[in-house]
């Protein structure tokens, strides 16, 4: 166990390194940057030579990505060059906001898709397989804006209420928070409770269809005692990588709420600093998105040779 956890650290410590370089490189490539943003296209050329020096942008660029990160692995993400706040801080406070609506959406859609996967397979050609087969379909092909954008205008329709402006954190009041996060998390989890419900039905029905299951059900052992005794083994490995796959998704999606819904997450942060051409402040919320993702993906390789231990020999 030991080794594998050294290999895989190993190997995230590589690729956290890559992804660092390919942030750097991708935030660069963007069009214009911010002299331009500041000063406009038609500025004063020893202005804008005199900014590009002051922000650094005049030295080749490896020296530019060494500095940032050096300084990133001493725990300093920089300032931001449009705010003048310290980017930590700010890439923080906005990545707790995301990874809450990445949770919560996440357990929503486990806890509306896992069972409907199961009961769609199980009952496989009949009405409720076909029921959800039409959700699924309908939750998969709808957009997320345009899911949030219907949503919202449903329910300010029906019911003559709209989510809060102001984003208000859980500490602060529990019920106004999930009040302006309830719409945000319902657009996505319906997209992921479909994907969660079409994965675990195909398990299902791979696993109802193996010879000793098969056996089990012409001596009539009935479908729900297999289906804790032996389905739930089979579909279990699987469904763990899902899910961290889900939850990296959720955070990719959450871009497009946050903006739809005004809530200061990091999707909302990354928009802002591409608009204004903060590289600090998109370096740094690229990361986290990246790291976040290795980590995710980790902890699922992790509980995968948990519960397979042939995974730790492989």
């Amino acid at each position: 166990m030991g080794g594998y956890l050294v290999r895989r650290l190993g190997a995230s410590v590589l690729t956290a390194l890559i992804a660092s370089m390919a942030v750097f490189l991708i935030v660069r490539a963007v069009p214009g940057d911010v002299v331009a943003q500041m000063l406009g296209q038609t500025s004063d050329p020893s202005a804008a030579a005199s900014l590009r020096g002051f922000f650094g942008l005049d030295q080749p660029v490896w020296l530019q990505y060494a500095h940032w990160i050096g300084a990133v692995l001493r725990g300093d993400l920089g300032v931001s060059w449009t705010g003048g706040q310290p980017v930590a801080p700010a890439v923080g406070a906005a990545f707790l906001v995301t990874l809450e609506i990445g949770l919560l959406t996440l357990a929503l859609a486990t806890i509306v898709g896992v069972p409907l996967g199961v009961l769609s397979g199980i009952y496989e050609g009949r009405w409720p397989d076909n029921l959800i087969q039409v959700f699924n379909l309908l939750g998969l092909a709808a957009p997320v804006f345009w899911t949030g954008l219907m949503l919202l205008v449903a329910v300010s329709a029906l019911s003559g209420w709209s989510p809060p402006l102001m984003y208000v954190s859980p500490a602060e009041s529990l019920s106004d928070n999930l009040a302006m996060l309830a719409l945000p998390i319902l657009s996505l989890a319906l997209l992921q409770a479909a994907a969660y419900s079409q994965f675990v039905r195909q398990n299902v029905v791979a696993a109802l269809n193996e010879d000793y299951v098969r056996t089990a059900r012409a001596k009539g052992v009935p479908v729900r005692i297999l289906f804790f005794t032996h389905i739930l083994k089979n579909i279990l490995i699987p469904l763990i990588t899902f899910m961290g796959l889900v939850l990296v998704q959720i955070l990719g999606g959450v871009v497009i709420v946050e903006s739809l819904f005004a809530i200061p997450g990091l999707g909302r942060l990354l928009i802002t600093a591409i608009e204004t051409r903060d590289y600090p402040m998109l370096q740094g919320a690229l990361l986290v998105v990246v790291v976040t993702a290795m980590v995710v993906n980790f902890v699922v390789d992790l509980a995968y040779s948990v519960i397979d231990p042939r995974v730790r020999l492989t």
